[in-house]
Formats: C-alpha cells, structure tokens, sequence
C-alpha cells in the first residue's frame, strides 16, 4: 500500500516522538489513521508486543480463523528469537521480528497489536496504539493506576478503536453459561462473593545494581517510566513486586476472580474497599504483599472479598477461584468450570467445560472485522481494575478507603490521591 506524503510524515513523527505528541498531532484533524471498517471475511493481521505471556497470545492467534501473526515484538534479544524460531513454518508469511513496538503502528497493514507487556506499560502502548489507528488487545490489568485507567478508556472511544482487555474468564462458555443460571435466579438474590488465590512462590532475594545483559534493550524495556538502575532481580517477572512498575498479587491474579465476582454480583463500583496484609515469608526485595485480604463493599448489592496466600498453597483446604452465595444455595467457578448446590450443601447444577484463551481472542477479530460485540471491552475491564488499584490504594494508606459509587472516584482522601497518578514519566511519554 502507498502512502500519502502526509501520512507517512504522520506515522514518523508518531513513532519517534511517543504519546504526548500523538495525542497532540492527531487531534489536530480527521484521524486519516482509523480508515474503513473490514469485510467479515478479511484477514486480521496483528503484531504480538512481549513475549513472555505474550507467547500465550501467538498461540491463541494461529487458531483463530483467517488471522495472521504479522510481527512479533521483544526487548531481549533472546526472547525475541525464540518467538521468531516457534514461528517457523506456522502461518505462509513468517512474522517480522522488531524490538520497538513502534515500528508495527507504522506499518498501515496491521490491523492490531496485542499487548503482554508490564503494567506499566499496558496503558501507554494501548493509547498510541489507539492513536495509531490500530485496535488493541491489552492483557490484564490494563493500567497501572487509575488516571491512566480513565485515560485509556476515552481515547479507545475517541478513536473508535476495538480495545479488549485479557481477562480471558469473559469468553469461557461454562462461565456465561454460569453467569446466565445467575441471572435466572438458580440460588436466588446474590449476596456475598470470596476469591482466593494461592501459591508457592519463592523468595525474590535482594537484587544487586549491574549492567543490564546486553541482550537486554533496558531502556525501552522502561518505557515511560523515569530512569532507574537494571537490578538483577527484576525481569523479567519480579517487577510485578515493586510498587513502582506493578501492583503485586492483586493487580497480577485478582483481577481474574474480581473480574469474575463482580460480573456475579452485578455491580459496579464499591462503596467503601478496605485491605490489608503483610509479607511475611521472606525478607527480600518484594515489597508488595504475600498474604493479603481486600473487601468490597456495594451497599444494598452486597459485597466481594479477595484472599491471597501467593507462598502458601494452603493444603489441604479447597479454596474455589470464585464462589457466590445467595439467598437459595451457592455457584463455585474455577477454570470454565462452574458447580451450583442449594442450602443444603446438594449439588444441582455443573458444568465441566475445559478452559481455553481461543475464544477471547476469536471475538476480538470478529470485532474488527465484523463489528461482532466485545466480551471485555476496555471500559467495561477497567471497572474490575479500579477494584485492584483502590485495594492497594488502601492497602498503602489508611487500610480503607471511602468511594463514590456513581463515579468510582475517591471520597475524602489526600493520601490516596498521591497515588491515583504516577508523579511523572520520562519526557514524551506523558499520559
């Protein structure tokens, strides 16, 4: 495809100047970048940005029908090869392989990016892809805190971008299937929702300042985040236990079940969210917690609680994914799977479903080149985010925090506020 001068310029300058620019240069006109909506059967070609979990994403993408994987994205070297070399003879045209993400937005044949990277960077990267004319898949949580959460979800709708969030559990057949008996009164009024999640993690030990390993882009591994010091301890996971670049257990796990309790319970906003914990197995590094309890209060709508022992599996207790009580009886979900009992503790109601990201993935390219509904669209997942982000904004202050429950905003807390927004962001890449 041959491209105007002027949207070729357009492309450069976003590419090399980063958010605050894109922002300021597409508003200035017609976003020439979105152009015609897809046949129903065209092909839907995506770049993969990270590939850790992202690996995940390649593979759910080669069984979605008339999809092709037409770039893969890493900042090591080494990871970046193997995608390449898992690739070899998948699909007829082989992925090109870059290390900045910024060269798939240039590229006006790729229809979408799929984002796998740190938190901190699910937000960023969404909203220049946005900007990019580009639909988005981000994985969970989707933002690191909550003003990059409301910012993401307008510019997705100034756009008129597609923008899945990764909470796969929406597109689960058992688990609507579930949802819907919920609906239909199967155990009546719900009342009360618990997640659990357990682990085995070992200790993270303390870190030493080195040189980052020259496979090792650390640089644009940061991203937009102001300058620090590799430590060795840090990628490509331990990050996720530094307030500074993730949100711990309950930002990493609990959005799963949270996602899936607050679809039960039908709600929206909390009134009032407490939380608190500790790290008590190790003294290392980590910084969030390794045992921790956050509580949702709706009101009248009920309430959901959240329960993490990440370096305790808690053997030999069963603790469901997610359980729902109602007036009439209780639903367990755990995997696709879903099991009903009345008052009594009786079973009368399952579904065995084996779970599987395909479908998540399916309805995402049939959103962009169908138009078909989304199972998580971005707005939607990031009232289920906000429910991380205000428990560990409890968590960090006060142990509680009051919220309002038409906005979901903050009530009579100075110190929460401090941590609703990063303080800054290295120059360009503003939110």
């Amino acid at each position: 495809m041959n491209e105007s001068p002027a949207l070729s310029s357009r492309r450069q300058f976003i590419a090399k100047t980063g958010l605050a620019a894109a922002s300021a240069t597409l508003a200035t006109g017609p976003n020439l970048l979105l152009g015609q909506a897809k046949g129903a059967n065209d092909r839907v070609r995506v770049g993969v940005m990270a590939l850790g979990r992202g690996m995940g994403h390649v593979k759910a993408y080669l069984d979605v029908p008339n999809c092709e994987v037409a770039y893969v994205c890493d900042v090591d070297e080494k990871r970046l090869a193997s995608g390449v070399t898992y690739m070899n003879g998948k699909q007829e045209t082989p992925p090109q392989a870059v290390g900045d993400f910024r060269r798939i937005l240039d590229d006006p044949e790729i229809d979408a990016i799929s984002i796998a990277t740190p938190n901190f960077w699910h937000a960023p990267a969404a909203i220049l892809a946005c900007k990019a004319g580009k639909h988005v898949y981000v994985e969970k949580p989707g933002s690191y805190n909550p003003h990059e959460s409301r910012r993401m979800v307008q510019v997705a709708e100034e756009t008129g971008r597609q923008v899945q969030m990764g909470t796969q559990r929406r597109s689960y057949p058992g688990v609507i299937e579930g949802i819907q008996k919920l609906r239909e009164g199967v155990i009546g009024r719900t009342l009360h929702a618990r997640c659990w999640y357990s682990n085995t993690r070992p200790s993270i030990g303390i870190g030493e300042v080195t040189a980052p390993p020259p496979e090792l882009d650390w640089t644009l591994w940061q991203g937009p985040l102001p300058e620090r010091p590799y430590k060795n301890n840090l990628v490509h996971y331990n990050w996720h236990w530094h307030w500074f670049y993730g949100g711990g257990e309950l930002a990493n796990n609990g959005i799963h079940s949270l996602d899936i309790a607050r679809w039960a319970m039908n709600v929206d906003h909390p009134e009032r969210v407490t939380c608190a914990g500790g790290r008590y197995h190790f003294q290392d590094d980590q910084e969030t917690p390794d045992t921790a309890t956050s509580f949702y209060e709706f009101g009248d709508l009920g309430a959901i609680s959240w329960e993490t022992t990440s370096c305790h599996r808690r053997k030999p207790e069963e603790l469901s994914f997610v359980r729902v009580y109602g007036e009439g009886g209780m639903m367990d979900f755990n995997g696709s799977a879903y099991t009903i009992y009345d008052l009594d503790g009786k079973e009368i109601g399952k579904n065995t479903e084996k779970p599987s990201d395909v479908p998540h993935f399916t309805n995402f390219a049939n959103a962009i080149r169908a138009g078909e509904k989304l199972n998580q669209p971005i707005a939607n997942g990031q009232i289920s985010t906000m429910l991380c982000h205000l428990g560990n904004i409890a968590y960090r202050t006060n142990g509680a925090v009051k919220v309002d429950p038409k906005t979901g905003d903050l009530v009579d807390h100075p110190e929460g506020q401090k941590l609703w927004r990063r303080e800054a962001y290295r120059e360009g890449w503003e939110i």
